[in-house]
């Protein structure tokens, strides 16, 4: 049975949603797994995984396969792994909430990055955007009157947010003409290489043995949060519009805020909870422009 194009629409914009809220609640669950999983092994099986999957479920795309998926899928693979390892290695430092919402924080970032990769300048909602997320940050960092930052916290999270936004402008430059699950296994594979290395220079050990609750963590962060979710918004953006998937993408955080407040039973601040208003916001302006305003004016 095809799909109308209105049908798709809907079906897309569903599945854009779920992979957000997914996502959303993937902080306070990776945060209490990493209590009893190393973090470098947590990531090999979860990017090991993937690649397993993905291979097996998609060989019949591997008839696509060239050497331009390799190189450049590895290019972005390390920086989606560095991503990943700093905003892992972050989260053990700081709380889901922080970790979730000092994260989104690379989508300020990517206009600034594809001006050196395009020669396209950032128009001025970039830049209103880009201080308003500061601004943010500055709140979200200060606590009570004293400074409560950290390097190996906030510092190693904000640091994700770059290696984010470089991998998203590689997608944009070069996964366009490219098979999309070729390319994101290639990616996948390459992220798993960087988090092995890190998994034996850190000297990690292989966890002997497993809780209940750590094998379903690592089976969801796996399949959902990995496969099923990245699958989920390659079609989401595909047939929907460009401020639709910006808007629901800007949620991710804000779900990893709800959901750590209460699984996590994390608690926020008068003073962090403007702090995250204000770089939802920004990551707002940023992404749409504002042309929902200019809609309902018109």
């Amino acid at each position: 049975m095809k799909l109308t194009e209105k049908k798709l629409n809907i079906l897309s914009k569903i599945m854009l949603f779920t992979a957000t809220v997914i996502w959303g609640s993937s902080f306070f669950i990776l945060k209490n797994t990493l209590d009893e999983i190393p973090v470098f092994f947590l990531l090999c099986v979860r990017f090991g995984g993937a690649v397993l999957i993905m291979s097996l479920v998609f060989i019949k795309h591997f008839k696509n396969f060239s050497l331009r998926h390799l190189w450049t899928g590895a290019v972005t693979g390390v920086f989606l792994g560095l991503a990943y390892i700093t905003q892992t290695v972050g989260l053990k430092y700081t709380t889901p909430g922080v970790n979730a919402f000092l994260t989104s924080t690379y989508c300020i970032l990517v206009p600034f990055m594809m001006w050196y990769v395009s020669k396209k300048a950032p128009d001025k909602f970039n830049f209103i955007a880009a201080f308003t997320v500061i601004a943010g940050i500055g709140l979200v960092c200060i606590g009570s009157g004293a400074v409560e930052f950290s390097f190996m916290g906030e510092g190693l999270t904000m640091i994700c947010g770059i290696f984010f936004a470089a991998e998203m402008v590689a997608i944009e430059h070069w996964g366009v003409k490219l098979d999309v699950i070729i390319f994101t296994i290639v990616q996948f594979a390459a992220a798993f290489v960087c988090c092995l290395v890190c998994f034996f220079a850190a000297g990690e050990k292989v966890p002997t043995s497993y809780s209940a609750s750590s094998i379903w963590s690592l089976a969801f962060l796996t399949v959902l949060c990995t496969v099923v979710c990245f699958l989920f918004m390659n079609v989401g953006i595909k047939h929907t519009s460009a401020s639709y998937s910006a808007i629901v993408t800007c949620l991710e955080a804000v779900f990893g805020v709800l959901f750590s407040i209460v699984f996590y039973h994390e608690k926020v601040t008068l003073q962090i909870a403007i702090g995250f208003a204000v770089i939802f916001i920004g990551v707002l302006i940023n992404e749409t422009k504002l042309s929902f305003i200019k809609k309902k004016k018109d």
